[in-house]
């Protein structure tokens, strides 16, 4: 049996974790009233999708380029907090959902910077 193609990018540990918060935003997403399907649903799932994407498409271009769409991932990350508190503010999410959301995008953003720190090298 043939191998699954890997691309570099899959193997960076930060995507790795934007996928897994991709996962989490859409399990929550699931609870939000349907008024805000195309609202605030739609909203943070977009801004947790462009993480990964972000992350991924910078990858293996120029280190400039790179960190260039590492920032833009790091703006999706803020939006998600964000995301994270309306939703919590208005009672679609609980608080501990917001607290563990923002546990796991302040890891995000961390390790974006912990990137774009040793591309700067």
């Amino acid at each position: 049996m043939e191998s699954e193609p890997v691309f570099k990018f899959e193997e960076l540990q930060v995507y790795q974790k934007a996928l897994d918060f991709v996962d989490r935003a859409y399990v929550l997403a699931r609870k939000f009233p349907d008024s805000e399907l195309y609202n605030l649903c739609s909203q943070f799932k977009r801004a947790s999708v462009s993480i990964p994407l972000n992350i991924a498409e910078g990858a293996g271009d120029s280190d400039a380029q790179f960190n260039r769409f590492l920032q833009i991932a790091i703006d999706s990350v803020k939006e998600c907090v964000v995301c994270s508190t309306i939703a919590r503010r208005q009672e679609f999410t609980d608080r501990e959902e917001d607290i563990e959301n923002r546990r796991k995008l302040a890891e995000l953003s961390k390790m974006i910077t912990g990137l774009q720190k040793y591309l700067k090298k």
